[in-house]
This record gives C-alpha cells, structure tokens and sequence, in this order.
C-alpha cells in the first residue's frame, strides 16, 4: 500500500456538524452574514418570513437567529459533563453564566468552558454596527470529559487572541503558512495556554490539539506525527486546492488522517487553504447524551435532568435570558467572583 493510500483513513463530507472523533464530540462551524443592525443588537430585516423564531437554522439570506428571538444567538441553557471550546474567526460574541462571568469576545479569541457538574450559559451575537454587514463565524467544538471529572467544578477562561501561540512558517520558496495553536504543543511555538485543570487537554499523555492552519498559495508545511494512540481529524474548509502527502483531496472535507507519521500539506490552488485539526488520545467510555447532558450511561443523564431540574445549576444570575453588553465594540472579560473587567493585552504600547 502506498504512502498515498495511508495517509487519509476516512473522508466525509462537510455538512452543518462536522464528523469528530473521541475525545472530541461535536464540531459546528457558524459563518453567518449577518446584515447591519438595527440599533437594539439585532438584525436590520425582517424575521417572521421563512424563519422559525426561536429555533432558526435556516440560513435563510445567509444567516440564523438560532435560538435568539430579537438578538441572534442562544439564550440561557445548560450543560453538564463536557467542555466548550469557542474559536470566534470575526463578528463577537456576548457570554453571560451562572456562575456571574461575562465577556464579549472575538477576532480571534477563544473561549473555554468547563461544564462539569453542571452550568447554564448564553452566547448571543450582537450586531452592533448599523451602517454596515456584521459578518460573524466561529467554531464551538465539545471537547468529552472522563468520567472521573464529569462532575468536577465548573471552569470559565479566555484566551485573548494575542496572547495565543502561532508557528510562522516560511517554505524554502518563501510561501507562508500559519498555525494557530489553541491547544497542544507544537515544535517552534511557544508553550500553550494552560487549558482549564480538569480537562482532558490538561492530562500531559491526552496529546489534545486544536490547531487552525492557513497556508498562503503554493505554500507546504508538515503536519508532525502525534503521540502513540492519538486520533485526528483534519477539516479542510476553506481554499480550492489541498494537497495530502501525495493524495489530491478532491473537495473541502472531514480527513482522518494517519497521525503515527509526518505529512507533507501543500495548498496546490490560486487561494489560501484554512483547515482546522483536532485531535487527542481517545477517553473510550461509554457517552450517554441528553442534548446539552453528556454523562456515561442513561441514569447520569436522569440524574443530571432531575438535578437541573430541583437546582438550576446555580440559578440564573441576569435579568434577561440572552443578555448583551453595551454598545461598544470593546472586548472584556469579568471571572466568577470578580467585579472587574479584565482587557486584552495592549499590543499598541
């Protein structure tokens, strides 16, 4: 069998969720055209034709309010047993929790929550400009926790987006590609942003990655091999040319990919090629899953259902279920048990 043969293991379309694999448990890519907006955070358009308020996926003009009735978004809900993991691309986002944190955040950021035994959350869109297009995209991937810290506390944290590691590299024909590390050490980076204790990411033999790639046109990089065990999937989404070790991949698409040796990428188009990686040695125990509960059999999840139930996770602390912060296009965060506001870095000094 030929090296060819070896590389890629699966392909699988791209589609509204994108295939994943343990420890990881769900990837959605949100690109969504939002028009100007119309001064109280929503969209300058009308909502009632075609849409399905408050469950609107439909993409209808090239974007969805989702959950949110007046603003984009999804209002307060809860989760329990995993963690998110928030990669905003451009646009911004607005998080409010049970446990009193709050940021708006994007361009780059990343957001990462600890649900353990449990939170609720929202993260709405505000579209704050009303004299231009507020385009957003971002990913949220669900990243599985072991059951030993299923129920651990539950965690809030921000990585600002300068303040996260990237490679620069430089081909021997001077062609750039970038690799942006999130998680996961990288050889030429510097070390990555400590991921929350409790998670997977945080076990040093889990050899968690999520890395995003860009690579300028005509330009190669190897992907380096991972640990012994460690599974990955390399999502090719943006560009019209990507070239795998020797295999041509015909179309964007879900590659799992041989992670035991290094291959050589190459965008082969006339655009920049962008592809996302996650990968991780698989946790292997049994997902019992209740929409926003991800336990280990169905009686945690049971448990977990009557659990919110009887306490809310906490109780809901904001006067509104989706709640947006302010008019200004300012990035902020403010931790649990905090009543100030941490900024990103100042990079103009």
């Amino acid at each position: 069998m030929t090296a060819a043969a070896t590389a890629i293991l699966t392909t699988q379309p791209l589609g509204p969720l994108w295939p994943t694999l343990d420890p990881f448990l769900f990837c959605a890519h949100h690109d969504d055209a939002y028009p100007a907006g119309n001064g109280a955070f929503g969209p300058a358009a009308p909502l009632l034709a075609g849409r399905q308020m408050g469950s609107d996926f439909s993409r209808q003009d090239g974007w969805s309010m989702y959950h949110g009735q007046a603003v984009p978004g999804f209002p307060v809900h809860p989760h329990r047993g995993f963690e998110t993991v928030t990669l905003v691309r451009q646009g911004l986002i607005d998080h409010s929790d049970s446990l009193g944190a709050a940021a708006r955040f994007g361009g780059g950021d990343v957001q990462w929550i600890t649900a353990g035994k449990g939170l609720q959350h929202s993260e709405m869109f505000p579209l704050l400009d009303a004299s231009a297009p507020n385009p957003l995209e971002l990913f949220q991937v669900w990243l599985n926790l072991p059951a030993r810290n299923k129920m651990a506390t539950p965690h809030f944290t921000m990585f600002w987006n300068e303040r996260i590691p990237r490679l620069i590299h430089h081909d021997d024909q001077g062609r750039t590609t970038t690799v942006t590390v999130v998680a996961g050490a990288l050889p030429g980076t510097a070390a990555p942003l400590a991921p929350p204790p409790e998670s997977w990411a945080a076990q040093p033999d889990a050899d968690v990655a999520i890395w995003t790639l860009h690579l300028a046109p005509g330009a190669t990089w190897t992907l380096p091999a991972a640990q012994a065990g460690t599974r990955r999937m390399l999502y090719y989404f943006v560009g019209d040319g990507l070239r795998l070790g020797l295999h041509d991949v015909p179309g964007h698409a879900a590659l799992e990919v041989d992670a035991r040796q290094d291959w050589l990428l190459t965008n082969t188009g006339t655009q920049a090629v962008e592809c996302l990686v996650l990968q991780g040695r698989p946790i292997a125990e049994p997902v019992a899953q209740y929409g926003p509960f991800v336990m280990n059999t169905q009686q945690e999840i049971m448990q977990a259902m009557q659990d919110y139930r009887s306490t809310q996770f906490g109780g809901w602390p904001w006067p509104a279920s989706d709640p947006v912060h302010g008019p200004q296009a300012r990035r902020f965060a403010r931790y649990p048990g905090q009543d100030h506001e941490v900024l990103p870095p100042d990079t103009t000094a």
